[in-house]
């Protein structure tokens, strides 16, 4: 009877032992990676219906639809994947609360659905647009009748800080996206459109730029995608019917599946990049500790030593932070006045990494000029592949950084540090 005792009393032993579905959910001593949280968002809603076409269909319907079967597609063939509807009844949900849902959710992706309108019906297609001055007088009218929902809201003047959907001078401010998220943005909104192009029997009317309010103030990868032309009755019909969102949705998965997959692929390299660099510090420390110790090398000066203690106590301690940020006050303030150069603070450009503050990115070049950025003085701008991208500051290390990051973010709420290795740019820290 012991005999047995003892072997059931080994198994249990054993079997607690075990990893439960809980224990790779939150493995042990290292903290879960943040699940993917896609926002859609059916355009109109409630009190606004959108577009509505000569035979009583409105677009705040045919969205909802489309929307809806989105992301139920995402989730049976993600399961991993958090969806959050900015509206899944026939209700009225003002733009900015809208960003504000997929903000506080800190989203990894926005997709706003909507439909098109115009007042010649044989025009149809799809369109797909992320955020920037309209190049034509067609994106700006497409992006002033989505943004004129706003007319419908109480002190919309005040929520929007006096934006006019209806003025084209109050475009202006698109110009120049502060946005980390641009690149991504516009990589996602021409997946969606191959994907109509291979999949949808209508025009496909490409990818473009628009000023919408509801990308401007969401703080990740932003599209909004014109599903097709409320106008056109065979489109319209379309948009209503099952399978057409069916397949409009299934377009829009398949684009998803991309963009997942990029930004696994990004977080790898950065986190390689990261290690690699890491690595590379370490065997160059430990080549030099066994030199000084081979040949008896003298001790580092004084100063050096000083700078890395004071690198440690930020890094370990959060009080020597706090007083640093104390004390800068004025110098901080003075910091986006002052340029700093590489020679200033032993960061060579060529050989070792530094850190800027990215505060904005174009298609066009905008002259770096005070006038253009809020104020901005000493605004560098250089350009790789298509875009021009504006920087400030330029320091060794991501603590000399983080101060004028502080300041700048009163100006460009969406600035962020990027760094630069042997000329490659790497986003150092992400804004959500």
């Amino acid at each position: 009877m012991t005999k047995y005792y003892c072997f059931g009393a080994f198994l249990v032993l054993i079997l607690s032992l075990l990893p439960t579905p809980k224990t790779y959910s939150h493995p042990t001593g290292a903290k879960a990676s943040k699940a993917m949280v896609v926002v859609i968002d059916p355009g109109h809603g409630g009190k606004d219906p959108g577009a509505v076409n000569k035979g009583g269909i409105r677009e705040k319907d045919a969205v909802l639809g489309i929307g809806l079967k989105l992301g139920k597609l995402i989730s049976e063939n993600f399961p991993d994947v958090k969806i959050i509807y900015t509206r899944s009844t026939d209700v009225f949900v003002p733009l900015i609360d809208r960003s504000r849902i997929a903000n506080k959710n800190k989203a990894d992706l926005f997709i706003s659905i909507h439909a098109n309108f115009c007042g010649t019906s044989a025009i149809r297609g799809t369109e797909t647009y992320f955020l920037g001055l309209p190049r034509s007088n067609e994106n700006l009218d497409v992006a002033k009748k989505e943004n004129s929902v706003i007319l419908l809201e109480d002190n919309y003047s005040t929520t929007y800080q006096g934006f006019d959907p209806n003025s084209s001078e109050s475009y202006i401010m698109f110009e120049t996206v502060q946005d980390v998220y641009m690149e991504q943005s516009l990589s996602f909104a021409d997946d969606v459109q191959q994907q109509f192009r291979s999949k949808l029997e209508g025009s496909n009317r490409g990818v473009k730029q628009a000023g919408f309010l509801v990308l401007r103030m969401s703080a990740m990868p932003s599209v909004l995608i014109e599903t097709g032309f409320i106008s056109n009755p065979a489109e319209a019909n379309y948009l209503m019917s099952d399978q057409g969102e069916q397949n409009i949705a299934h377009s829009i998965l398949e684009a998803f599946r991309k963009f997942k997959s990029k930004s696994s692929r990004t977080k790898n390299q950065v986190l390689a990049s990261t290690e690699n660099h890491a690595k590379s510090k370490q065997s160059t420390a430990l080549g030099t500790d066994s030199v000084q110790k081979n040949e008896k090398a003298t001790p580092a000066p004084d100063n050096l030593a000083s700078e890395k203690a004071t690198v440690n106590a930020g890094a370990n301690t959060a009080e020597p932070v706090n007083k640093e940020d104390q004390s800068l006050n004025q110098e901080v303030k003075e910091e986006i006045k002052k340029p700093v150069s590489s020679s200033e603070n032993n960061a060579n450009p060529d050989v070792d990494p530094y850190f800027s503050v990215q505060i904005a990115a174009s298609l066009t070049s905008v002259e770096p000029l005070a006038s253009n950025f809020k104020g901005m003085k000493n605004v560098r701008r250089e350009k790789s592949d298509k875009y021009y991208r504006y920087y400030v500051g330029k320091e060794a290390s991501v603590a000399q950084i983080t101060p004028l990051l502080d300041q700048v973010k009163h100006k460009f709420p969406q600035a962020f540090i990027v760094s630069f290795v042997a000329g490659k740019r790497i986003v150092v820290n992400n804004t959500k």
